[in-house]
């Protein structure tokens, strides 16, 4: 050693820091990928993205290589650099002291810290190219390292440990931790796309009970009219398809499709002749999840299901367009505030709104944020947060929202007038 220069010594001292941050730039780049970009990349074609996922299928092999390339790199800095202290301050106490803080500290901010805080940040740019290095050097280490990790994997059996691929996790997320993902990447995704994404993930936890149409507002045909009356129900009807009973709701016989009636003559439409063309009827058990739902009118090629109790009394009407909407929002061309489905816009910004109406729909067409555990109607939440029957003209306040009673009847809100968040009357 005292036949080699003082300069070539410093020259090896710096190429070992390289190579020391070298191995931890790449072990910080390997772990900070995002292992779903990744497994695109490779779907793609990317060869070092391939390499990539190639050296993360066994994680102890790859950070065997690399931590033993570290540690060697490392051990030969240290000694190297005492061997520069004796030289420019001789073999003494203080050269090995001042040797081992100087080493240290080159280490810590050339070889560690800085390295791992770009591998952190640029772990694609940095993960690549350095896995074109460690590939080879995995094949070159690799009896080695696989008696290094002999060790290594006797210790994780003793503690009971189980042996995994860094891949094994990276593909198991929650309903919850998917959520998260959708929101984290808000700024890739547009907020319309993000939005129905999100409201998939409630498919599961919403039942038909919360978006049915209630039993009160079906619009219904009874078949025991007059042919008159039948026609005139029908020419006045705004719905495709229209559920069918004799005598009361109790008692529904089919559902009936109006493309069947527009071939019929005037004289032709009687209640025999509606009862030959119209479908039978198609029950749906309540707390049905939209998710089941869904695939259950795709199963069974329906589009209108009657929401049924225990008892089988009819509860309420829940359509694939309504599963949808609430997916995707409602399927018009005007505005959500419009005139029409009970919802009336006033020039104070104020809302009319039926008692009846769901909340999940008032929350979705007025972009409001009324609570939606417990009761499913507007009325229902009135009731429970006045425990009693209203008068008209009362007034409060629920998640912000002021709600002004504005007519009650037969013991229940009839319509109710809901202002903007924080606004009052």
């Amino acid at each position: 050693m005292d036949e080699i220069s003082l300069d070539h010594l410093l020259l090896a001292f710096v190429v070992l820091l390289l190579l020391s941050a070298f191995f931890s730039i790449s072990e910080t780049s390997m772990m900070a990928l995002n292992r779903y970009r990744l497994k695109h990349l490779v779907k793609t074609g990317n060869r070092g993205a391939v390499l990539v996922s190639q050296l993360l299928q066994r994680t102890d092999k790859l950070l065997g290589v690399i931590l033993l390339g570290n540690n060697l790199v490392n051990t030969a800095a240290a000694a190297l650099g005492t061997v520069i202290a004796f030289r420019l301050l001789g073999e003494n106490e203080w050269a090995v002291t001042i040797a081992t803080a100087a080493v240290a500290f080159f280490l810590l901010v050339f070889s560690e810290i800085t390295p791992k805080v770009i591998g952190a940040r640029y772990p694609e740019r940095i993960a690549f190219p350095a896995s074109y290095v460690l590939a080879p050097l995995l094949r070159l280490a690799y009896p080695l390292v696989w008696f290094i990790n002999l060790f290594s994997s006797a210790l994780l059996w003793l503690l009971r440990l189980p042996r995994r691929g860094a891949g094994d996790s990276a593909v198991q997320l929650s309903l919850e931790e998917l959520r998260t993902l959708v929101l984290e990447g808000g700024n890739f995704l547009p907020p319309k796309h993000q939005k129905i994404l999100l409201n998939l993930f409630d498919l599961e936890s919403i039942t038909v009970d919360d978006l049915m149409t209630p039993r009160s507002q079906i619009e219904a045909l009874d078949l025991e009219l007059a042919p008159a009356e039948l026609r005139r129900e029908l020419a006045s009807s705004n719905h495709t398809r229209i559920p069918v009973y004799r005598g009361t709701l109790d008692n529904v016989v089919g559902v009936l499709h109006a493309r069947k009636v527009l071939n019929m003559g005037a004289d032709d439409i009687t209640a025999e002749r509606l009862a030959e063309v119209m479908r039978p009827p198609y029950f749906v058990p309540m707390g049905t999840s939209l998710l089941a739902q869904m695939q259950n009118f795709q199963e069974e090629e329906e589009r209108l299901g009657l929401v049924v109790d225990e008892y089988g009394e009819l509860m309420g009407l829940i359509t694939l367009e309504d599963i949808l909407e609430e997916i995707v929002g409602e399927f018009t061309t005007q505005s959500p505030l419009a005139t029409r489905g009970g919802f009336v816009r006033q020039e104070d910004g104020s809302v009319i709104v039926e008692g009846s109406t769901t909340l999940r729909e008032i929350n979705r067409r007025l972009d409001a944020d009324l609570p939606l555990e417990g009761p499913k109607t507007l009325n229902g939440l009135i009731l429970e947060r006045l425990e009693a029957i209203p008068e008209p003209g009362t007034t409060l306040k629920i998640a912000g929202h002021p709600i002004e009673i504005v007519q009650t009847q037969d013991r229940a809100v009839k319509i109710a007038r809901i202002y903007p968040k924080n606004q009052s009357d």
